[in-house]
């Protein structure tokens, strides 16, 4: 493995088409477009063996269903409205058990229109049945697009592995890429014990009838939920082959301190730097970085904040409730033994603003002063 300064998209094509792909399909949409564009390239270079060029987003996850159900590993980009127009298949996907692994450049959706970043739209579909990664830096997106697969494959479960649209894809820094050798090691190859087979004739995603459908949603479910230890497995395994760890969030400064931020994705990294900031003033603050969102790790994120003040930043709204990893983060509380000292919640960062350092240590100095917004700008 050779470290090179290259811009994140294209270090997570690089490290997909190292996968051994079958097939590829993409209909390339901003801010995703430059991860469909390399693997087009890397296609015309005849270094992958099938991509797909579609007329729509719904067409590139339909084809990989297909190209999955056959046996094949397979790989796709998208972003806002193009995972909004995926929606149906994304449940016959998950329905179907089939391992695909998709990188969705996180993007705000419309009306009105914006290209920019916010977690709105992998968050509507969080109840696909996709397990969901959310990557914090170049380096965890890249290491992410491997672990998806020898997560997908095990659990027989699709992997969507999210990352900040611009402030994440169009990042240009220093990159560890694993080669095809170094994950040949790492992911065996894929052996579907059920797919189609012209020798040996079988239907999958069929009719059911009521008496059977409500076992297969449950089975489905069950099974997401136990796919938490394949995970950690997967990232350990990882560990032991390139010495680099993600786990199911980072709860820097975390142990002892008496406020807590949590967060999701790249832009959460900046208040790893409000948080040394403070602490050079004599403040014990923290805060938890989740990656895994789907499944939700309910019962390690309670162990981390019991007892302690958090402050859960979203940036996604679900108008008429409370936003989403609020409420995710509360479950985890309330189920988990004593709950939280005081939880707070706040939204902010939509449509692309930006969650710069001093947008983190807003959130602390609310916290300290008790004067919460549910807004922030």
């Amino acid at each position: 493995m050779t470290k090179k300064i290259v811009e994140c998209s294209i270090a997570i094509a690089e490290v997909a088409k190292n996968c051994n792909l079958d097939v590829v399909a993409c209909f390339p949409i901003t801010p995703s477009t430059h991860v469909a564009e390399k693997l087009a390239e890397f296609y015309a270079n005849g270094e992958l063996k099938q991509y797909i060029t579609v007329e729509s987003e719904h067409s590139a996850i339909s084809a990989l269903v297909g190209a999955s159900a056959a046996g094949g590993r397979t790989f796709t980009a998208t972003s806002s409205q193009g995972l909004l127009l995926m929606h149906e298949v994304l449940f016959n996907a998950s329905g179907m058990r089939l391992p695909i692994v998709m990188f969705n450049a996180l993007r705000a959706v419309g009306a009105p229109l914006n290209i920019w970043c916010d977690h709105q739209d992998a968050i509507s579909q969080r109840d696909t049945g996709w397990i969901q990664i959310y990557a914090k830096n170049s380096q965890d997106a890249v290491d992410s697009i491997v672990q998806a697969y020898k997560i997908a494959e095990k659990v027989m479960l699709p992997v969507m592995v999210c990352g900040d649209g611009f402030f994440l894809t169009h990042a240009v820094e220093e990159v560890d890429v694993p080669d095809p050798e170094m994950i040949k090691k790492y992911l065996p190859k894929l052996d579907m014990k059920i797919k189609l087979d012209t020798k040996k004739p079988v239907s999958l995603g069929v009719y059911a009838i009521p008496d059977d459908y409500q076992s297969f949603r449950q089975d489905l479910a069950e099974d997401m939920e136990k796919s938490i230890d394949e995970i950690l497995k997967a990232d350990e395994e990882w560990k032991k082959a390139t010495g680099r760890s993600y786990g199911l969030f980072e709860a820097y400064q975390v142990k002892d301190a008496d406020r807590i931020v949590v967060a999701m994705g790249a832009q959460a990294s900046n208040c790893k730097e409000a948080v040394n900031h403070l602490r050079e003033k004599g403040e014990n603050v923290g805060v938890l970085i989740l990656r895994l969102f789907r499944p939700f790790p309910y019962k390690q994120v309670a162990e981390v904040l019991m007892g302690k003040e958090v402050l859960v930043f979203d940036r996604s709204i679900s108008p008429g409730a409370d936003p989403p990893l609020y409420s995710e983060v509360s479950n985890a509380l309330s189920k988990n033994g004593k709950g939280a000292k005081k939880l707070y919640s706040v939204i902010g960062g939509l449509g692309g603003r930006d969650n710069n350092v001093d947008i983190y240590t807003k959130l602390f100095e609310m916290m300290k002063t008790g004067k919460i917004e549910k807004w922030i700008y």
